[in-house]
């Protein structure tokens, strides 16, 4: 297990994509987060405004001009933060060393609920901390398949019990993003993250937020964004799987 130090402070990352309407409200809530110094949006190729309304809100915005999908995004801001720690620290001192919290774009006014989420990791208790979140309000969600999916291969694979094996909102160690890395694509990023943080040895902790997101529906656009969130969790799990057949075959 690598040397582990404790996170000097907090920095969030929220990929966003097509977030103009929510992502201020996003970013607001998110400042009020005790320890939250950094709050690093990284627009995703939107075709709207979700970059220029983030940076008045008084975000730092990373801006891909195409759209690269939520994991490429994830690590896009962690590594902008992490060269903002490393330029920041004086000639022979060592980099800060801030906890990551990962929020979703859409939470408006309930981000500021994810702050439970990096006291266990800030004092040393856990490495990774999974939200979980409340019945939504709003009316709609799919029909359990990829959450399904999602659960029994995290089990199968590391023995962790998942309750919402998709849940974006996390907060995580420098040692626990670097176990996760490099990330799987697209919609499996969670479902590998678990995985790859409980294998590696690290400590994983779920706690109960209360966050709001926008639900998806069950119109055709909705079911097609299932089926890409089925795929790419389907593939990283097989991803896992071949790697854990070929370290059994080398011992």
């Amino acid at each position: 297990m690598p040397e582990q130090r404790t996170p000097s402070g907090i920095a969030a990352v929220i990929p966003a994509m097509n977030e103009a309407e929510r992502i201020a409200a996003t970013v607001a809530s998110t400042k009020l987060i005790p320890g939250v110094d950094i709050v690093m949006v990284v627009d995703d190729g939107s075709s709207d405004d979700t970059g220029t309304v983030a940076r008045r809100a008084g975000a730092e915005v990373v801006t891909h001009r195409k759209n690269k999908g939520k994991a490429a995004a994830m690590m896009t801001g962690a590594f902008a933060i992490r060269n903002r720690e490393i330029s920041e620290a004086g000639p022979g001192e060592t980099p800060a060393h801030r906890a990551l919290l990962f929020i979703d774009g859409d939470l408006e006014d309930s981000a500021v609920n994810t702050a439970p989420l990096a006291a266990p990791v800030l004092a040393g208790e856990a490495d990774m901390t999974i939200a979980i979140l409340p019945a939504q309000k709003r009316k709609g969600g799919g029909f359990g398949l990829v959450v399904g999916l999602a659960k029994k291969g995290i089990a199968e694979l590391s023995g962790f019990e998942a309750t919402q094996p998709l849940s974006g909102m996390r907060c995580l160690s420098r040692e626990a993003f670097d176990a996760a890395l490099p990330f799987a694509a697209g919609w499996g990023v969670e479902t590998a993250m678990t995985i790859d943080v409980v294998n590696a040895g690290l400590r994983v902790e779920e706690v109960e937020c209360d966050l709001h997101h926008r639900v998806t529906g069950r119109d055709l656009k909705a079911q097609l964004h299932r089926a890409a969130q089925y795929r790419d969790v389907a593939r990283a799990l097989l991803v896992r799987r071949l790697a854990a057949r070929r370290a059994k075959a080398q011992k």
